[in-house]
């Protein structure tokens, strides 16, 4: 009974093998017998119908390309995007026919350059090591009729490949290709016959692969961090071997002529390994050959695993002796992260001590910043980001500018908002991998990986800037956020301390609760007779600040609200030895540049939502309030706030410029 069961188990299985075989081999005999304008026809027309008809290829390609030659122009990255669909569809119906083409036939098709011809007739004259190292190029089929090709007997020649997991397919492809004396060498079973192979003096053809997942070692090729395989290298340089390409160069429909390139290395693994990306870049500077590269496959895709995307990881890193080699500092930024920001100022301030962890923790990354328009020169003073991509006003034409925003070819979208618009301007602009924060309850459709707040996560006495930082950390981070001041910009030096103004920022437009009240600021004032004061706001707040001055030396008090920019002022608040604020906006760029702050908490959370950059800082909230808020802030005695700023003033301390 049990061998029963195995036989019609093992039947079952074999038999949907067995007709898709029969199936391939009809349908390979038929375009191997068809007059070729027919095969070049289906080529033609479909590589265009997988190049039109099928987005998500379609973009990868494009992505590719925009990578590799961000300055090409983009109608050169479509000519070439279309010729390699093209001919991914013509290797694909020659993987077909190949194995019913006669020797006649063959040798019409293909022929041995000079260089790949002195190749074999050295090889037959003085037999050596060699390890060939092929590429994802077109027709890369017919590399397995070297031996019928070649003018002279060569040695032992074999080449590692993949099998196939039909095997009754893997069998017929295995037969065929080795008919004409070269011998496939399962990546399963086959390297230790690679192994005898090269230590007999013999030939072995590796596939040279740029995505090679864990099992690579991380390198650059076109400026862009890859896996690649290290097997060339690690055969070449443990029997010495020699280091060359053997690749085919397209002449016409089905029709090559073999090329073959020495590749001076160091004789190390790490070497050949580096050098082998070198001259593949060299290499694709010829758009025949560029055409010919399969762009279609995922040649990046081992940076881009979810749970580490947000840092390099490998088995193997060589990128430190790649940057030697090619005479670089640091890592060229080609890995495209767009980080949308916050709308509110106080949100995208306490963001941006991970920015910097980004930055340390994926530094090959071209970070962009999408932001409010108003926020943009903020962002700029503070060099956080390579790009910097303002938010264009609501209106009609609101989301068609994101989705042009798909010619950029973002990598991955980091949200720190949490709306569906925002996450509606990602899916818009094509970006493959967007991340977010998901709350119970909650659906975000349009992403593509949350990070789901856990359930003992409590955001009332968790600060929002850690649960960001889990968010990151979800996703790959492995740098702490830096909470080191900001750049100041353009604020004036003061060398006496004791002549630097006190700044107030009085308003909170978004929330008149959280407005210490007119009289308080009035009574703080009148307690420092010998100080000057600067009441800072938007436009919003003026009616606030010109309450408070009303009646005062204007000498003594500068009402600067609604006055400024964003750059003045920060400008201004960098230019004070104090400042006392609500808690708003205001109040986390003061803490962000150093500047000495005194908050001002009474219904807001200061556990959530509190200053988070290091310097000196002290939060008060009225008595009685509890530690995540919920009083008055007209509770709060100007009384408490004199005598923290009397602390503050008799320190002395100089404060930053």
């Amino acid at each position: 009974m049990v061998s029963f069961h195995w036989f019609f188990g093992r039947i079952k299985r074999q038999i949907p093998h067995r007709v898709t075989t029969l199936v391939l081999k009809t349908l390979g005999w038929m375009l191997a017998r068809a007059p070729e304008p027919i095969p070049r026809a289906i080529a033609a027309a479909g590589g265009e119908v997988m190049f039109w008809l099928a987005p998500r290829r379609r973009r990868l390609v494009h992505s590719n390309l925009s990578h590799a030659f961000p300055d090409r122009p983009a109608a050169w990255r479509r000519l070439i995007a279309r010729a390699s669909s093209r001919r991914l569809v013509e290797t694909g119906l020659l993987s077909l026919a190949a194995p019913f083409f006669s020797e006649r036939r063959i040798r019409g098709s293909a022929r041995l350059a000079p260089s790949a011809d002195q190749l074999s007739r050295s090889l037959a004259a003085s037999p050596r090591p060699v390890v060939l190292a092929t590429l994802h190029l077109a027709l890369w089929e017919m590399q397995t009729w070297l031996k019928l090709l070649s003018p002279v007997q060569l040695p032992e020649f074999g080449i590692i490949f993949r099998p196939l997991d039909n095997s009754a397919a893997d069998a017929f492809v295995k037969r065929t290709r080795e008919r004409f004396g070269m011998r496939l060498l399962s990546r399963k079973d086959g390297f230790a016959q690679a192994l005898r192979i090269l230590r007999g003096r013999g030939c072995v053809g590796v596939l040279f692969d740029q995505n090679a997942g864990e099992q690579g070692a991380l390198t650059l090729l076109f400026g862009r961090v890859c896996s690649t395989t290290e097997l060339p290298g690690l055969l070449a340089a443990k029997f010495g071997a020699e280091l060359r390409t053997f690749h085919p160069r397209r002449t016409g429909f089905w029709r090559v002529t073999f090329e073959s390139d020495a590749v001076p290395n160091d004789g190390t693994t790490e070497g050949a390994t580096l050098a082998l990306n070198r001259w593949l870049e060299s290499a694709l500077a010829d758009e025949d050959l560029c055409a010919s590269w399969l762009w279609a496959h995922d040649r990046w895709r081992n940076q881009d695993v979810p749970s580490r995307r947000l840092r390099l990881e490998a088995r193997r890193n060589l990128l430190p002796d790649d940057l030697r080699s090619r005479r670089l500092a640091s890592l060229p930024r080609r890995t495209r992260i767009w980080v949308r920001l916050p709308n509110w100022l106080g949100d995208l301030v306490m963001a941006a001590p991970l920015l910097r962890a980004l930055r340390a923790s994926r530094p090959d990354a071209e970070i962009t910043l999408v932001a409010q328009s108003a926020f943009v020169p903020l962002l700029a003073s503070w060099n956080l980001a390579d790009r910097l991509h303002p938010v264009p006003r609501r209106g009609p034409g609101y989301f068609a500018h994101f989705a042009r925003a798909r010619s950029e070819y973002p990598d991955v979208w980091l949200l720190f908002t949490n709306s569906f618009r925002g996450d509606l301007e990602a899916r818009l602009a094509g970006c493959p991998q967007r991340f977010g924060v998901l709350r119970a309850g909650k659906r975000r459709p349009w992403l593509t990986h949350a990070y789901r707040v856990p359930a003992d996560f409590d955001e009332n006495r968790r600060h929002q800037i850690e649960l960001w930082e889990n968010f990151l950390v979800h996703f790959g981070l492995d740098r702490p956020a830096d909470r080191t001041p900001l750049p100041t910009g353009s604020a004036p030096v003061v060398s006496d301390q004791a002549t630097r103004p006190i700044g107030l920022i009085a308003g909170s437009e978004n929330n008149p609760e959280k407005r210490w009240p007119v009289e308080h600021w009035r009574s703080l004032i009148a307690a420092h007779p010998g100080e000057r004061f600067i009441l800072f706001g938007t436009s919003g707040d003026a009616a606030v600040t010109a309450a408070i001055a009303a009646g005062s030396n204007p000498s003594r008090i500068e009402d600067r609200a609604g006055r400024t920019s964003l750059l003045e002022f920060a400008a201004g608040l960098a230019s004070c030895r104090l400042v006392v604020a609500n808690d708003t906006g205001g109040m986390h760029l003061a803490n962000a540049l150093g500047v000495p702050t005194i908050a001002l908490f009474g219904p807001t959370n200061p556990v959530r939502t509190g200053p988070v950059f290091a310097g000196e800082v002290r939060i008060l909230q009225p008595a009685d309030c509890p530690p995540t808020g919920g009083a008055s802030l007209a509770a709060l005695a100007p009384g408490k706030v004199i005598e923290s700023m009397s602390v503050f003033l008799a320190d002395g301390r100089p404060c930053r410029s």
